[in-house]
């Protein structure tokens, strides 16, 4: 299922970009809902920085939830090359429970626009629910669309909520 989200951030692009790129760590104090970020790698290839962070939720498990759903299953893996020389980037993540089930991935742009930035996001949401133990294979292609639907109507907001966080993030260093 595609995803989108467009933001107007109101700081330059190329503060717009560092921040995204190099102080995601610090911006995860603006996410009520986001315990910390972690850089587990980087890599700098030229005009090319390839990361591997650690995004690890805030939010605390249900009560009813806590026999099936562990802490470990808060936390995914973002895998970003931000490109310098385009102010874009191509990512994906990846969680940490139904590996095999999820894909999603996509791309970043951020798009001076006055002295703002257009941050615009779109991205793929794909989960073949024959991979997640449970589901009877039979209900598996009713169930897909419905399951990936919930989940981007989950996801947008955060996407959102990210922007407002280095809009934030950005507002406290100035």
């Amino acid at each position: 299922m595609r995803m989108r989200s467009e933001s107007l951030i109101k700081h330059p692009v190329d503060a717009v970009f560092a921040a995204y790129r190099d102080k995601m760590p610090d911006v995860a104090a603006f996410l009520p809902d986001i315990k910390e970020i972690n850089v587990l790698d980087r890599r700098e290839e030229g005009s090319i920085v390839r990361l591997h962070n650690e995004w690890v939720s805030g939010s605390e498990i249900p009560k009813v939830a806590r026999s099936f759903v562990k802490p470990e299953h808060l936390r995914w893996d973002d895998f970003a090359a931000w490109h310098a020389d385009t102010q874009h980037c191509e990512w994906r993540i990846s969680t940490r429970v139904f590996t095999e089930a999820v894909r999603c991935a996509g791309s970043t742009r951020l798009i001076a626009e006055g002295e703002g930035t257009r941050v615009v996001l779109e991205g793929d949401l794909e989960i073949d629910v024959t991979k997640v133990p449970g589901i009877p294979k039979f209900m598996a292609k009713r169930i897909a669309p419905q399951a990936e639907k919930f989940i981007v109507n989950l996801i947008t907001p955060n996407l959102e909520k990210t922007n407002e966080a280095i809009e934030q993030y950005l507002d406290s260093q100035a």
